[in-house]
């Protein structure tokens, strides 16, 4: 009995128990008691907070890239082709000789009419075939590559600023009517380019598949805009000829390194090659064109010469080699296996492969009031487009020259591109008026202006000079505070012609949209799909009025939803 007795007192009661006392406080000054936390892991609800994820579409007239805001790279990259725009169940692509099936020549082809998306000529494109390839694209995009549903996902997407309304109307009721995306935020390519090469301003030029686009960016604005069909499609509608002629030449039995061009060949208006050339075509292009980067010679007028005008040769884009330089130019062949049956192995020049490029985008032979408008080689339009801009937004833009786009991976393209914008410049200067007449009538002003009679030599100091004629002695302090104000300027490059490599439209979009920035263009879902484009206000420019917060939130309850078609309006 002692034993169960010592052990009921040994054992504490309920006002004993310990472990509770510090939570009590005292009663003079009541207080919520602190929580202490041994560790971060502890409580991972209070540190950790979902965020949102926001999906980024780059959408162009052949691609798109699709993936997640905040990412280095997209997740795919998803090609518009006759291929993928079969019915469900058609797997003849799949076929061992499907490749090598006779293929007729179709009558009134256009190239590479199957490979794309949109054309900017919109009296033959079917827009309801516009808006269900973009639905199963995106459909395509979110079940394979993302991984995500599509509803309460906002997406932001990256559309060139050239672009028809009734276009841009399909694209977004293509996407609000099969997803269930609740706003749509739209950035435009030039702006975002500029933005994935770090700077505020720039000239983008985009060479693209139809046309090339080139555009003027200041703080992050799009100031004008031109634009010429010297595009990629030119290009390998051009290779495509190139490689059936030496096809055609190996089938006769002539073997030559000169394949006879016509005139009508050099034309932008050629007729299209063979439709079965379009994949091979393209695949050349893409590796093993090439650029030659010697850049035009412009001759200039030599001084001590009666002839003051400058030949017509200067004012052409006409990309010139040297003589020197065609003595030691390598004649060496390249073997092409050809995709096409009877399967041969072309034997083509090395040479030959840059005259697609040169006379599809530099307009190589042809003179420039041969040329429409829409015409124009990519460095007559190039600085054209500086010559437009004023003064201060010229020296930021020439300064930082962006050439993007898929023409922009050929070899040495960019490099003849700047040369043979400085030999423009160095000829013709800033001066919008050239010609004879011109050149006679600047070389008249700047003889009149620094005449050679009134060019004196200064006197110099001597020994014996007067104390107000001496040079100024220089004060320590002073040259010290300017080397200090030196050090700490900001050097800011302008005046120079220079190019800016950048990482792309998709990654300046990842990088702007992860800032949650609001965009000028936000559209909502309920919005457009109750009024469309016609629902957009007419101003270029989103005008965000300053609210009082002490209103509190009903005052914004009966206010609609408006946005703006900014760039696009």
């Amino acid at each position: 009995m002692a034993t169960t007795a010592g052990y009921f007192d040994r054992k504490p009661t309920a006002t004993s128990r310990p472990g509770l006392s510090h939570l009590q406080g005292d009663a003079t000054s009541p207080h919520t008691p602190q929580r202490a936390f041994s560790s971060a892991f502890s409580s991972p609800g209070l540190s950790y907070r979902a965020e949102e994820e926001v999906v980024l579409f780059e959408l162009g007239a052949r691609h798109l890239s699709a993936g997640i805001v905040g990412e280095s790279n997209p997740r795919c990259r998803l090609h518009f082709g006759p291929d993928s725009s079969r019915r469900v169940g058609d797997y003849r692509q799949y076929f061992p000789e499907y490749q090598d099936r006779p293929r007729k020549r179709r009558r009134n082809y256009k190239w590479g009419e199957d490979h794309e998306l949109w054309r900017m000529d919109l009296r033959e494109l079917n827009l309801g075939l516009v808006e269900d390839k973009v639905e199963r694209v995106v459909r395509e995009a979110y079940t394979n590559y993302l991984l995500l549903d599509s509803k309460n996902k906002r997406l932001v997407l990256v559309l060139p600023s050239l672009m028809p309304h009734r276009l841009l109307s399909s694209i977004l009721s293509s996407i609000f009517s099969n997803f269930q995306t609740p706003s749509i935020t739209l950035f435009s390519s030039p702006v975002l380019n500029v933005a994935a090469a770090g700077c505020r301003a720039g000239l983008v030029v985009d060479i693209g598949w139809d046309e090339a686009v080139i555009t003027s960016v200041y703080e992050h604005r799009e100031v004008q805009t031109q634009w010429t069909t010297r595009a990629m499609k030119v290009v390998t509608q051009r290779m495509a000829i190139l490689l059936q002629e030496y096809a055609n030449q190996d089938a006769s039995g002539q073997h030559g390194h000169d394949v006879p061009r016509t005139p009508e060949d050099k034309t932008p208006d050629q007729p299209s090659p063979d439709s079965r050339y379009f994949d091979f075509s393209e695949e050349v292009t893409s590796r093993i064109a090439w650029c030659p980067i010697e850049g035009p010679t412009a001759p200039l007028a030599q001084e001590g010469t009666k002839d003051t005008e400058i030949p017509e040769q200067a004012v052409t884009t006409e990309g010139r080699v040297s003589e020197a330089h065609n003595q030691t130019q390598d004649h060496s062949t390249v073997s092409i296996p050809s995709a096409l049956p009877p399967h041969r192995t072309l034997q083509l020049p090395f040479a030959k492969l840059a005259e697609p490029v040169e006379d599809g985008l530099l307009a190589k032979g042809s003179n420039l009031h041969d040329l429409d408008d829409h015409e124009q080689p990519l460095p007559q339009l190039i600085y054209k487009a500086l010559l437009s801009l004023p003064s201060d937004v010229r020296s930021q833009c020439m300064a930082r020259i962006i050439i993007t786009g898929g023409g922009s991976n050929i070899a040495g393209l960019k490099t003849r591109l700047l040369n043979e914008l400085k030999a423009i410049v160095e000829t013709r200067g800033w001066d919008p008026v050239y010609g004879k007449l011109a050149t006679k009538a600047k070389i008249h002003r700047e003889t009149a202006r620094n005449p050679q009679s009134s060019k004196k030599p200064k006197p110099t100091p001597s020994a014996g000079t007067e104390t107000h004629l001496q040079p100024q002695v220089e004060d320590e302090m002073t040259q010290k505070l300017e080397k200090e104000k030196i050090k700490s300027a900001r050097v800011t490059v302008a005046g120079e012609i220079r190019g800016v490599e950048t990482l792309g439209a998709w990654a300046g979009g990842s990088l702007v949209a992860s800032l949650k920035v609001k965009g000028v263009v936000e559209i909502d879902r309920d919005s457009f799909l109750a009024n469309g484009l016609a629902g957009a206000k007419r101003e270029s420019e989103v005008v965000h009025a300053t609210r009082r917060m002490s209103l509190g939130a009903r005052s914004g309850l009966g206010e609609k939803t408006r946005w703006t078609l900014g760039a696009w309006a």
